[in-house]
């Protein structure tokens, strides 16, 4: 089948108007960073000593919950810096002081202008007893979610809605990301791949109804259909004479569907896409970014794979060792990064997670007691010819007093927790 013409101007429109920066990457002006040198905590609150901060990259991912049920509201919401939440998951952020950050949830629009107001409004500004921080550089880019594809995808018998999207969402844009550095951002060099088709990846986990065995999705809607549920961005971010790949995503969860497992599937392929994206050669040769270029990343090249993957290794429903594609991956290490609070939190909840056969010191997501409980569903995974100096989640104990931050349900924050890792650049 033809493959669809690709589109990559929304990327330039969308990045371009933040803060009046060039294509994909926004600048403010060259504001004093007043925290550049204040302590990281640990997830139990420990501080990095001020010289070995100023040894390491710290790059981190943060699905930090800002998505709105309304297109247009989260702007509206960080118009000022009166937004509870939005001050919570700033000082979490002014806290752990990543030099690099990939946020997940994050609603997208065209303008850039709720990435604009976040850094002004919120980072920029001292949350609790936090420092400012302050982010030159932003990449936006449109997501699928809630993009109309025009098929009925869930075979309900109706068109509309979330399940019917490119990607479950209600309005496009919404769930969204966001990637914020202090280091430059190459504009001229990143790659995204919304538009991907999943069809187009060889030997595709595509679903099949279980009560026919036929495919689940016609013809006519695999030609529409995307791979990624959101996006897949390479970002190159220069770190003195280096420059480091931010592999950026968010995969749809690997659940709200039946037995014919389209949300699990397409996980595991979206997980898969960055596998054979850093792998390279003969395994990278069918894919393709929105402006046409075909191929992976090339072999000794710096990256990090960032995101929420929805995917545990051990437990969870993801789909046939969906997260091993990269744990396994021989390009990629795993720092695996822990938190006392995690162990914590697994203890005091007990419900699923006394069946969990995984370490609950890995996890990084608090969700149902019932089903699923908590998770390691964000990474942040280096290649091999970057150094790891350290790593943890921010997951304070009950007895820390940065706890507030985290909480429990309904939670201040968010029910994911921030991931970092510190490399020598």
């Amino acid at each position: 089948m033809r493959r669809p013409a690709l589109r990559a101007t929304g990327l330039v429109l969308a990045a371009a108007l933040v803060g009046g920066g060039g294509a994909a990457v926004a600048a403010t002006g060259p504001v004093p960073d007043r925290g550049a040198d204040a302590r990281a905590d640990r997830p139990a609150s420990s501080a990095m000593t001020r010289s070995a901060a100023k040894k390491s990259l710290r790059v981190a991912t943060y699905n930090l919950s800002l998505n709105r049920a309304t297109q247009g509201q989260l702007v509206a919401d960080l118009s000022d810096g009166g937004n509870e939440q939005a001050r919570t998951v700033a000082e979490v952020i002014q806290h752990v002081r990543p030099d690099v950050v990939l946020l997940n949830e994050f609603d997208h629009d065209d303008a850039g202008e709720a990435a604009r107001l976040f850094r002004e409004n919120y980072l920029e500004v001292p949350q609790g007893d936090a420092e400012p921080i302050e982010y030159r550089y932003a990449f936006v880019a449109p997501s699928n979610t809630g993009v109309p594809s025009g098929f009925d995808l869930n075979n309900d018998g109706t068109v509309g809605g979330g399940d019917d999207a490119l990607g479950f969402g209600l309005f496009p844009g919404q769930y969204g990301m966001v990637v914020l550095s202090r280091y430059p951002i190459d504009a001229d060099r990143a790659r995204t791949f919304q538009h991907f088709r999943w069809q187009d990846m060889p030997g595709a986990a595509l679903p099949t109804d279980p009560a026919t065995g036929e495919a689940w999705y016609t013809d006519e809607e695999l030609d529409a259909l995307p791979l990624s549920s959101k996006s897949h961005w390479d970002v190159p971010v220069r770190v003195g004479h280096r420059t480091v790949h931010v592999l950026a995503a968010h995969p749809t969860p690997p659940t709200f569907d039946g037995a014919e497992d389209r949300n699990g599937r397409r996980n595991h392929d979206e997980i898969r896409f960055w596998a054979d994206y850093v792998t390279g050669g003969r395994h990278a040769r069918y894919i393709y970014d929105d402006d046409g270029r075909r191929g992976g990343l090339h072999r000794g090249a710096s990256f990090v794979i960032l995101g929420d993957y929805n995917a545990d290794p051990a437990d969870g429903d993801s789909y046939d060792g969906a997260i091993h594609q990269l744990l396994d991956n021989r390009r990629i290490q795993d720092p695996a990064p822990r938190s006392e609070g995690a162990v914590e939190a697994a203890e005091l909840q007990g419900g699923a997670n006394e069946s969990h056969t995984g370490d609950p010191a890995l996890d990084t997501a608090d969700f149902a007691d019932t089903a699923p409980g908590n998770l390691r569903a964000d990474y942040t995974l280096p290649s091999r010819n970057l150094r790891i100096r350290d790593a943890g989640v921010f997951w304070p104990t009950q007895d820390d007093p940065l706890s507030r931050l985290t909480g429990t349900y309904p939670f201040p924050s968010s029910d994911h927790r921030l991931v970092w890792v510190d490399l020598k650049p």
